[in-house]
């Protein structure tokens, strides 16, 4: 019973991180309809910015991580303004070819700037952040993940039924046209879901970073886990993107604890296979009946 309870806590801790990430990726498809395939190279531009400002310029870790989320908020805006922009009103499938592409160079600058072996950052949380209950031991990494995650997503959820931005974002998910004919400036709401997205996948590359490693490959890879989650919730549903998360969170932590290491990274996307054959749109998804 206790190894269950350690697992059902890690899981959870690693489902919010999850759930946080796939937020971003939520909201770049509510507002745009497009599918980020650069995501995952997003969290890593995110972990290695943080990298670079503790670990080399040896700034302090709070200063570090606020230039970290200001500076990955600016790329989102850059991202968005020098190369989806141009591209509005064009068929949809060269916007997603796009974000392939971008996901490509953006790997390929990676490497070359700090190669593909694996790097630490410095210890920085609190030993006290530990919970110690019985023989069960939740390191401080998962507790931080756990709170950083439950934060967060209070945040952007008081964001989006509150702040004026948020209606907006709202209004232009749901119909574009309409929000334009209101006064709705959507293509200033298309660079705010952007720069909303790359700031949510720093702090995500960031935790991830802390727990694994930072590295190239293993960042962009888990990038691809986003998709098995927001299709689980339903693509245009941030309350699924919520409960995906935290549902294949737990997928992958009990199968690696009861089955087997190797078959915890391929649970995730036995899950995708599964309900997109079963429940397409997701658990949450809108489904959309053309009639002819």
């Amino acid at each position: 019973m206790e190894f269950f309870f350690q697992l059902l806590v890690n899981g959870l801790s690693i489902g919010f991180l999850y759930a946080l990430s796939a937020l971003g990726f939520v909201m770049i498809f509510k507002s745009s309809s497009v599918l980020n395939f650069a995501h995952g190279e997003l969290l890593a531009i995110g972990a290695f910015i943080f990298l670079s400002l503790s670990v080399w310029a040896k700034l302090p870790i709070i200063l570090a991580f606020a230039l970290t989320l200001v500076g990955s908020f600016a790329l989102g805006f850059i991202v968005e303004r020098l190369f989806l922009r141009p591209l509005i009103g064009e068929a949809l499938i060269e916007v997603i070819m796009l974000t392939v592409g971008l996901s490509a160079m953006f790997k390929g600058l990676l490497l070359f700037i700090f190669g593909g072996d694996t790097q630490s950052y410095p210890r920085f949380l609190p030993e006290g952040l530990t919970i110690h209950w019985g023989n069960i031991e939740i390191p401080s990494v998962y507790v931080a993940t756990f709170i950083i995650g439950i934060i967060f997503l209070a945040l952007f959820g008081f964001f989006f039924k509150y702040s004026s931005q948020g209606i907006y974002m709202r209004s232009v998910a749901d119909n574009q046209p309409a929000a334009l004919s209101l006064g709705v400036h959507v293509r200033r709401v298309f660079a705010l879901s952007w720069a909303i997205a790359a700031l949510v996948c720093a702090m995500s590359g960031i935790v991830l970073g802390i727990i694994n490693g930072v590295n190239v490959h293993e960042l962009s890879s888990i990038g691809l886990k986003v998709f098995p989650v927001v299709i689980l919730g339903g693509l245009d549903s941030i309350g699924g993107a919520i409960l995906g998360g935290i549902i294949i969170g737990l997928l992958e932590t009990f199968t690696g604890g009861y089955i087997s290491t190797s078959l915890r990274e391929v649970i995730p996307y036995i899950a995708l296979v599964f309900i997109l054959m079963v429940k397409p749109y997701g658990l949450f998804g809108l489904v959309e009946i053309e009639r002819v």
